[in-house]
């Protein structure tokens, strides 16, 4: 199993969710990290939530940890290595790609909870 190193983002992030057709929101590239993904159902923007305004549909009070990388693209693993041990605390997440590493999202409830978890199987969480 992969030994990681991952940082803990500030502030808190929020998943928002707009129509498939919908013009992709100035605020979205507002701040990064950012992700924006688009399919034939929707337009999903994670992003810091003092982004997203109050009219958006959102999901707010996410914490995010950035796998510190680059990552090799030949790297077999590496999400299951973290989603895993979430997985058996309970902790629910959202994971989103780049080029050049992972990023997880945890409830930022659960963040203490998913920190232990990720540390007791060996990763490093650097806060």
């Amino acid at each position: 199993m992969h030994k990681l190193t991952l940082e803990l983002l500030e502030p808190f992030f929020a998943v928002a969710k707009l129509d498939p057709d919908a013009a992709i929101p100035d605020w979205a590239h507002a701040s990064v990290p950012n992700s924006i993904s688009r399919t034939d159902q929707e337009l999903s923007i994670i992003c810091p939530q003092n982004s997203v305004p109050e009219s958006v549909s959102a999901q707010l009070g996410f914490r995010c940890m950035r796998v510190k990388g680059p990552l090799e693209f030949s790297a077999v693993g590496v999400l299951a290595s973290l989603v895993g041990p979430l997985a058996e605390a309970g902790v629910n997440i959202l994971a989103f790609s780049t080029y050049d590493t992972d990023y997880l999202l945890v409830p930022g409830g659960l963040l203490e909870k998913s920190v232990r978890a990720l540390k007791e199987v060996g990763h490093i969480i650097e806060e």
